[in-house]
């Protein structure tokens, strides 16, 4: 092999690569470990408006181990995301004594169920937070099977719409196990909808009702407490104190 320059000098660069991949892991090693090069600041990219500053200390303090480059990043972001109003979080290293934070906050649109404390936010996501009794108040409630709370949401929205044009806005929206749709206006006068009908869709029954909702309530001294939209040809009145009436 002595007498092979050509096979001395790639053993040769072998080598070198081999001692430098040695001296790269030994560094890196060496950053990981060492004591110095902390985390000297934690900055969140926006003010958070439900979270407090006290609950992301809490949950941020036993994730904070380490240096700059030992950090879990992972860590803090699920420590984060554990916290009620928290829907996402984004977590990076900013060289070189810095983490940046940026935190999604669920907006709650709407009340969801009965009592749990349960919201949904805009995207039809349902999450356990606590919030003031006036905002609680000031929001829509939403209820349904498990797992419908984006479709219920939509066409929560679609009512909002339609239900504007007449000067009415909803308050309430429950679909039931049976899929059907109940909800209730601001003004106290409940709408059974009913249920999809293929020879009578849901869409077309409400059309048909609120194109004569001007003269058929709206010029009525007295609104109806009910009214009954599972007909395909027309819809039921009930008024406080009596029965159904047509």
């Amino acid at each position: 092999m002595w007498n092979k320059p050509h096979l001395l000098n790639a053993l040769a660069d072998l080598l070198l690569l081999v001692a430098a991949a040695a001296a790269l892991a030994a560094g890196a090693v060496w950053l990981v470990r060492v004591p110095a090069l902390p985390v000297e600041r934690v900055d969140f990219t926006a003010p958070l408006d439900n979270t407090r500053r006290e609950e992301v200390e809490r949950v941020l303090q036993p994730t904070l181990k380490g240096n700059f480059f030992s950090i879990n990043l992972e860590a803090v972001r699920g420590a984060l995301e554990r916290l009620p109003w928290v829907r996402k979080a984004q977590v990076r290293r900013i060289w070189p004594a810095r983490l940046e934070i940026a935190v999604e906050e669920h907006k709650a649109v709407a009340r969801w169920g009965e009592g749990k404390g349960e919201l949904v936010n805009r995207y039809g996501e349902v999450f356990t937070a606590m919030t003031s009794e006036n905002k609680l108040a000031a929001l829509p409630l939403l209820y349904g099977p498990a797992g419908a709370a984006p479709e219920v949401l939509t066409r929560y929205g679609e009512l909002v719409e339609q239900f504007a044009k007449v000067g009415e806005k909803p308050v309430q929206l429950l679909l039931t196990p049976r899929l059907a749709w109940q909800l209730k206006l601001a003004s106290g006068m409940a709408v059974n909808l009913g249920r999809e009908q293929a020879k009578a869709p849901l869409s077309e029954r409400l059309r048909r009702f609120l194109e004569v909702w001007p003269e058929k309530i709206g010029k009525l001294a007295t609104r109806p407490e009910m009214i009954d939209l599972r007909y395909p040809n027309g819809f039921a009145m009930r008024f406080a104190g009596e029965g159904k009436g047509k």
